[in-house]
């Protein structure tokens, strides 16, 4: 078996001849020579209205790093010779005037890929997304659109189909925004799950406000503990209007008796956005406190979540 070059050196590129008419047909040719003395040549660019072209020529696709690969020789001449004589995809084709995003979706990709994915604005994050599901098109003004409209990454995620449509989004770009938010709730809730929740308070706060900040409507989320604070259930017990939720205490401890809960911390969001407690809040928390306390449960606390931060009731002095 051939040794994997532990190494990859830049070569020389294609010749100025070829080089222009590459670019001429939106392509970019770069050689790579490794430290074992082989080559490859890797074709990148607009290739997609050239796939089959690249195919038969011999190219290999490289889906990490959108590319294509060719490992036997320079495929420069041979690439602009098939391509000057090819009626699908030629080079007058390509030669018409290029519109002002030509090439921006194949940079996005390689800046993501090189490690700048921290570093990129939350539109060219949303422009990634929608690069699987609306093909060749200049995506960044609807990126910048539904941020606009729903104030943040988050709301764009969490939009109802309804409101996405109006973008003439298709069910394709709205089950990737529905599963992406979905992922994202599960492995934050990954990080409070099987530890003291006590000890672990800013993930159980993130967990809280990538699940529920962004919702249209209100919900009453329980989060029973045992004896050391390890979460042993989050459940959602109740979900109401936009500004309210009925809550019954005597269900909130019946709930945490079936599940042998020693204590247990109320979560509850405000659609409004503004996430300080109303009157409401107050009165049924002591409520809940009074008939938890009872029977031998605590209640550590009652958390609001609202899309502009949080409110802890014991922090508050409010419990």
């Amino acid at each position: 078996m051939a040794r994997r070059p532990s190494k990859i050196e830049e070569a020389a590129p294609p010749g100025p001849g070829h080089h222009s008419a590459l670019n001429q047909a939106g392509l970019r040719i770069s050689a790579h020579a490794n430290v074992d003395g082989t080559a490859t040549y890797h074709v990148g660019g607009n290739t997609h209205p050239h796939r089959l072209t690249m195919r038969r020529l011999g190219g290999e696709w490289d889906k990490l790093h959108q590319v294509w690969v060719f490992k036997a020789e320079d495929p420069s001449a041979a690439i602009v010779e098939a391509l000057a004589t090819s009626n699908s995809a030629g080079l007058e084709e390509a030669a018409s005037p290029k519109p002002h995003y030509w090439g921006h979706r194949q940079r996005l990709r390689e800046r993501f890929l090189a490690g700048a994915a921290s570093a990129l604005p939350d539109y060219e994050l949303l422009e990634l997304l929608l690069f699987f599901s609306i093909p060749r098109r200049d995506v960044k003004p609807l990126a910048k659109q539904l941020l606009e409209r729903f104030g943040s990454l988050g709301g764009v995620l969490a939009a109802s189909p309804e409101l996405l449509a109006e973008f003439d989004l298709d069910h394709h770009s709205i089950v990737h925004f529905r599963a992406l938010r979905e992922t994202a709730g599960r492995l934050a809730r990954e990080e409070v799950a099987d530890r003291p929740v006590i000890g672990s308070w800013q993930k159980l706060l993130d967990y809280c406000r990538t699940t529920m900040a962004h919702n249209k409507t209100e919900q009453f989320r329980l989060l029973f503990l045992d004896r050391k604070n390890t979460l042993i259930a989050d459940e959602v017990q109740q979900e109401g209007t936009v500004d309210h939720t009925p809550v019954y205490p005597r269900e909130v401890v019946k709930r945490a008796l079936q599940l042998g809960a020693s204590s247990l911390i109320m979560v509850h969001n405000h659609p409004s956005g503004d996430p300080t407690p109303s009157q409401a809040d107050i009165d049924m928390t002591e409520e809940v406190k009074a008939a938890a306390e009872a029977l031998g449960i605590a209640l550590h606390d009652h958390v609001v979540i609202g899309r502009k931060g949080h409110t802890s009731f014991k922090s508050a002095g409010l419990l």
